[in-house]
């Protein structure tokens, strides 16, 4: 079964590679424009899908530029079914936007794997109100499977200026095992992984190409290190973790 999950990912990363490269392109851009413009690139999401945020910020090899709008209830840390419960109220996307200010010519991208939830729908709506462009990190195939939770009857996919597809089946998980009813393996989170790989490199790709130097962390574990990241975190994160205490 081992050669059946990596045969599935690699699948998966191949459908991704080969139907999305002009989605992860124009995010790269958009992401890179945000940041020459001197305006802010947020990263959200709930439940599983919040690890999306931990890939983009505050990794070795990643962009120093990225806030996260991550909360602790949204995660999966303090209880496994909190997030999921809370995730369908709406209101609450509101107020993340509001405390960390998201604006005119900001970038906010939201992911969720069915994009049919309050939250990720909510916050779309609320960043677009505010002037800023959204980019959708979904699965087509599973959003299009459901009915919204949100007010408005309307799903991520039908927010986002631009929708990169993980490329997942309905319900994430795609592999059948024999004797089991319950399907296993779900792909979002390797696919997601690659997806933000990919847009975080073509994105200092573009900055390059203006003459720019992108901020980009290093591993805090290699010797000599131990103080490079700091002024990143000053000039980029810890203004926005002052102002949501």
């Amino acid at each position: 079964m081992i050669d059946d999950v990596f045969a599935l990912g690699f699948d998966i990363l191949t459908k991704i590679r080969d139907t999305q490269k002009d989605a992860l392109d124009q995010a790269a851009k958009k992401i890179a424009d945000c940041f020459l413009n001197g305006k802010t690139f947020y990263v959200t999401g709930s439940g599983h899908s919040h690890t999306v945020v931990e890939e983009f910020y505050a990794r070795a090899g990643g962009l120093a530029f990225v806030v996260p709008i991550l909360t602790s209830e949204l995660t999966l840390t303090e209880h496994p079914t909190k997030s999921s419960l809370l995730e369908r109220l709406n209101g609450y996307a509101g107020i993340l936007a509001e405390l960390y200010g998201v604006g005119e010519g900001d970038v906010v991208m939201i992911a969720s794997n069915s994009g049919r939830n309050a939250y990720p729908v909510e916050m779309a709506l609320e960043a677009k109100k505010r002037g800023a462009d959204v980019i959708a990190i979904t699965n087509l195939a599973h959003s299009r499977s459901v009915s919204s939770r949100h007010d408005s009857g309307k799903k991520l996919m039908d927010i986002a200026d631009i929708v990169i597809d993980n490329c997942g089946v309905s319900g994430d998980c795609a592999m059948k095992m024999e004797g089991l009813d319950t399907m296993v393996c779900p792909t979002s989170s390797m696919a997601n992984t690659f997806i933000a790989q990919a847009i975080s490199v073509q994105c200092c790709r573009y900055i390059m190409d203006q003459g720019v130097t992108p901020p980009v962390f290093v591993s805090l574990n290699s010797e000599g290190t131990e103080h490079t990241n700091d002024e990143y975190f000053e000039k980029y994160t810890r203004l926005y973790q002052k102002a949501t205490r």
